[in-house]
């Protein structure tokens, strides 16, 4: 697959990712909405690794400059 998301788009992955990840081990986000929310906490995580987001290809859409 070719990467599809630029720098800013990783990182602001990566940040939420952490985030929400603290907000849920810290006990603030608990119970189903908790681990809904660390489940997008690793999908970003993932996504950011890879640099390609599944949802931007059937958009067409790009972050990064490069391609």
């Amino acid at each position: 697959m070719k990467k599809n998301m630029g720098i800013v788009d990783r990182v602001l992955r990566i940040i939420v990712a952490a985030v929400l990840a603290v907000l849920y081990f810290t006990g603030t986000v608990s119970g189903t909405l908790g681990i809904i929310l660390l489940v997008v906490a690793i999908v970003f995580l993932l996504t950011s690794i890879f640099s390609v987001c599944p949802m931007y290809l059937p958009l067409g859409l790009k972050t990064n400059k490069d391609n």
